[in-house]
């Protein structure tokens, strides 16, 4: 076999692994280095002892992804303030039609799947989001296959517990209480914006305490409505400033600019036609690769 057959095999994996990587890390940059380790790794294998390179594959990404996690645990504990996935730009019509897919790299999932160990989250993610069988996931986490199971049943409870079920998305409707909210946001109608917001809304921001910003969530429609409206009113004082729409984590995101230097940005996310939750990201960090659109695949 000729180290063109592995790169062809790699590459029209490629956006699979990206996915699985990433909802193990929640980090897209991170996610980069993992491949690219892992393409290194697949170079050297004989591919005359692969039966099924998606199989083989996802379980060398996964064993990847799970040494950095683990490697960075340190500095999460040390990290400043809240913590936040950072934010996904994915291709037009990515995810769109696959309501498993596009939940699955919601920051609402992600957040969740936070909470759960390493080797959990890669068991659920790789179970629940791409179907993988139990004997496959043990190859990729070192575990037995009873094993696997058992973390796969907790690793479900866990996070049906704590997630909103979204079910089927009105990409059309979300698209039009969005377009509402920044309307109302931009001339200060604190009451539209109250109207428009869960009664228990939170705003998040991740600042990672390299950046301005609320270090607290804010919780609650009129604390912010108000937020939003001081926001929007500093934007419009602030001739500089400039503000953009996209979707990121297959949700509406507002992307605010100081000329062309991308100062932060905040995803919607919408739940039974109420606004339920603001995700802010303002760690530098985590804004270098935004702007890189990401195909992702299950």
């Amino acid at each position: 076999m000729t180290g063109s057959e592995h790169a062809s095999r790699f590459t029209r994996l490629r956006p699979l692994l990206f996915t699985i990587v990433y909802e193990i890390l929640g980090s897209a940059t991170e996610s980069d280095d993992v491949l690219q380790d892992a393409y290194l790794r697949w170079a050297e294998v004989d591919l005359a002892t692969v039966r099924d390179s998606k199989s083989y594959l996802a379980q060398l990404v996964t064993r990847e992804a799970l040494n950095a996690l683990r490697a960075r645990a340190r500095r999460r504990e040390e990290y400043v303030g809240p913590w936040l996935p950072e934010p996904l730009l994915l291709d037009e019509g990515d995810a769109s039609a696959d309501v498993v897919l596009a939940e699955s790299v919601s920051m609402a999932m992600l957040v969740v799947l936070e909470t759960l160990t390493p080797d959990e989250r890669a068991v659920f993610v790789l179970r629940e989001v791409f179907g993988f069988d139990y004997d496959e996931i043990a190859g990729a986490v070192g575990k037995s296959a009873a094993t696997v199971r058992q973390m796969a049943h907790r690793a479900r409870e866990h996070v049906h517990a704590r997630r909103r079920r979204f079910g089927p998305v009105d990409a059309g409707r979300v698209s039009d209480i969005t377009e509402r909210f920044l309307a109302a946001a931009d001339t200060g109608d604190v009451e539209s914006l109250m109207a428009l917001l869960a009664p228990d809304v939170v705003w998040t921001a991740d600042h990672g305490g390299k950046a301005t910003a609320i270090r607290r969530p804010v919780k609650g429609a009129r604390r912010v409505a108000a937020l939003m409206a001081r926001l929007f009113e500093v934007a419009r004082d602030t001739p500089e400033l400039r503000i953009e729409t996209a979707i990121y984590n297959s949700a509406p995101a507002v992307l605010i600019y100081t000329g062309d230097h991308l100062e932060g940005l905040f995803v919607v996310e919408v739940v039974d036609d109420r606004i339920t939750h603001l995700y802010a990201v303002r760690n530098p960090d985590k804004l270098t690769g935004v702007t890189v659109k990401r195909k992702i695949s299950r």
